[in-house]
């Protein structure tokens, strides 16, 4: 038995619960058909993960980092699909992070900047991806769709036992790595004089954030990646003072766009990447126009007094 499925017995009877008391037609069965049970996991998994990828990713300036790792797993789903793989995830799990190892070496040469090698690394291995498809007589067909735009209702046991391993393995490599980690991020030239270990910090980081784009792909797909990976940790910059509260809000509003977005996604027979994406460009849109309006009322007081 997988820790995907271990987690679906354990908590299946309590998500059972729960789904009485929720509401509409169609969503309280993420909560109490196990074949839906396995999703709504998954996209919990990730979104957590995610949120705290997305905040160190903030403070580095790499928010197109995820954006570009996503694009170079859509070519190695390419790859495999068109092999004949079985999970064409492995091959893009390679692909994200050779890629990943190469971007933050170049960046730490200085051969290219951050920016810059994500975007080759974005536009060429998306484009790798599409004409591979196309020499390989392959087509747009459903399952490609759903790495570009994701479908979360497409996960199975063993897709949710590798997300949930990578999810674990995860977590645990940030909370090995979390002061040097802020350290290097905030002054990595600091971080590198008392003696930190930047380039290897900085290496393991990029590695994790490659692995978990990856099963982030089968979310919310190869296009909207960003969604889940800076959009909540955007809002919860706009509300945190320290980088402990802005990781707070940043958990808050990512599982707020992924209940919310599966909520709508359910009732309105909509994408549930499109929607969970939609939904979390909303409540960054709805924090950021209140903060704004906020701040002119009280510069108005001011003014006035």
């Amino acid at each position: 038995m997988g820790l995907g499925i271990l987690l679906v017995d354990l908590l299946g009877p309590l998500m059972e619960a729960v789904s009485t008391f929720l509401p509409g037609e169609f969503f309280p069965y993420y909560f109490s058909a196990p074949y839906l049970q396995r999703p709504l996991l998954a996209a919990i998994m990730v979104t957590v993960v995610a949120g705290i990828l997305g905040c160190y990713l903030l403070i580095q300036h790499l928010a197109l980092m995820g954006d570009g790792l996503a694009h170079v797993a859509f070519g190695g789903v390419a790859v495999g699909i068109v092999l004949g793989a079985t999970s064409p995830l492995s091959y893009a799990l390679v692909f994200s992070v050779t890629a990943a190892v190469l971007i933050h070496e170049m960046q730490s040469r200085e051969m290219l900047t951050g920016d810059a090698s994500i975007a080759i690394f974005l536009t060429g291995m998306l484009a790798l991806g599409l004409v591979i498809l196309r020499l390989g007589g392959g087509a747009l067909t459903t399952d490609i769709e759903s790495y570009l735009f994701g479908n979360l209702n497409l996960i199975d046991e063993a897709s949710l036992d590798l997300i949930a391993l990578i999810c674990l393995v995860s977590l645990v490599v940030l909370g090995f790595i979390r002061q040097g980690l802020l350290a290097c991020a905030v002054d990595p030239v600091s971080a590198r004089v008392q003696g930190l270990p930047v380039r290897n910090i900085g290496l393991l980081f990029s590695v994790t954030t490659a692995a978990v784009v990856v099963v982030m792909v089968q979310v919310v797909g190869t296009l909207l990646v960003t969604a889940l990976l800076v959009t909540p940790a955007a809002t919860g910059q706009l509300l945190g003072r320290s980088f402990r509260q802005c990781m707070l809000w940043t958990q808050v509003f990512g599982f707020c766009s992924v209940i919310m977005g599966l909520y709508l996604s359910a009732e309105y027979d909509t994408g549930s990447g499109s929607m969970i994406a939609l939904v979390a460009a909303i409540l960054f849109a709805i924090v950021a126009i209140t903060q704004v309006v906020v701040r002119s009322f009280i510069q108005s007081d001011e003014n006035l007094n």
